[in-house]
């Protein structure tokens, strides 16, 4: 399990297994979100099988699944709303992690500064330099 902080309370990952749950319930974790789309998996990585780990560690679980190349203002507002709402702690995964580092880059825009947000992406291993336009014009619109 490769969890890459993004700030102090999320974390995003490449793909996570049922077996993580556990752990990351054991590090505090209150929420996992799986942004990877079933048909990028096998069955036994797909969101039933980690929500049921999910619930039964003790976790709340949220399907948002995402395609890299056609992500939507839905997906981004998905996101926020439920990592607001989250109790504690959320980790955010998809195959590689970098559409979950996506999405909580623009779901934060307008939450913070979009240097401290390319900054948190960048620091993670996920390069964000290219993001500014799009994170600046979610921003503007308030």
């Amino acid at each position: 399990m490769d969890l890459r902080p993004l700030s102090e309370d999320h974390s995003v990952a490449p793909q996570l297994e049922p077996g993580d749950m556990a752990r990351l319930a054991r590090a505090g974790v209150r929420l996992v979100i799986c942004n990877c789309p079933d048909a990028e998996v096998p069955p036994a990585l797909q969101a039933a099988r980690i929500e049921e780990a999910a619930t039964a560690a003790g976790l709340d679980f949220v399907y948002n699944p995402v395609n890299g190349a056609a992500m939507t203002l839905d997906n981004v507002e998905e996101q926020a709303e439920a990592m607001a709402a989250a109790e504690g702690k959320t980790v955010a995964y998809c195959a590689s992690g970098m559409r979950s580092a996506v999405i909580w880059a623009f779901a934060q825009a307008g939450r913070q500064e979009t240097d401290a947000i390319i900054a948190a992406g960048n620091a993670a291993g996920y390069p964000m330099d290219g993001l500014r336009a799009q994170i600046e014009a979610l921003a503007a619109r308030g």
